[in-house]
């Protein structure tokens, strides 16, 4: 086998690795003639007769029986999660402020973040000033409890709920 000669006009496919196609209406003998298949009358032998995916022949379809679940949280991308244990590893200057925009820069967050909020997951060593960044109040008494501060900017729509203004 090493040494002969491979000609391309005696190439071909393994034996059965190439199935031919059904081809219907050919009769008595192929095995799928007249009706080809399809059997006689009714919806599913004419063509195109095929209904829509769910359709229970004008019966109410299942999907629309059981009532609707769920929702999809209308700020969800713009909202970012970090756990206490992820500020804890920065490798942050004495009294520089962790902020939203410092957290995008060190790719602790998406760039499409608009609000940020930590909660309480691991421990926290060293103090942190958090700046304009939502916590947990849990997180808020661990910051505090290591000489770290947090300020929380306030919201145009937390200031409605409060019934205050600028």
């Amino acid at each position: 086998m090493e040494n002969q000669k491979i000609y391309l006009n005696k190439i071909s496919f393994a034996s059965n690795s190439k199935k031919a196609k059904k081809r219907v209406g050919r009769g008595i003998g192929s095995g799928f003639g007249k009706t080809s298949g399809r059997g006689h009358k009714g919806q599913k032998s004419r063509s195109g007769g095929f209904h829509k995916i769910g359709f229970e022949g004008g019966q109410m379809p299942l999907h629309r029986r059981l009532p609707k679940r769920g929702f999809t949280a209308p700020f969800g991308k713009y909202t970012a999660q970090v756990r206490l244990s992820e500020i804890d590893k920065l490798e942050l200057d004495g009294e520089e402020n962790i902020t939203p925009a410092l957290l995008k820069k060190l790719g602790l967050v998406s760039l499409l973040t608009r609000r940020v909020k930590v909660f309480l997951s691991g421990t926290i060593t060293k103090p942190a000033n958090l700046e304009g960044i939502a916590v947990t109040p849990k997180v808020k008494e661990a910051i505090e409890a290591v000489g770290g501060s947090v300020k929380i900017l306030i919201h145009d729509d937390e200031e409605k709920k409060q019934g205050t203004k600028k």
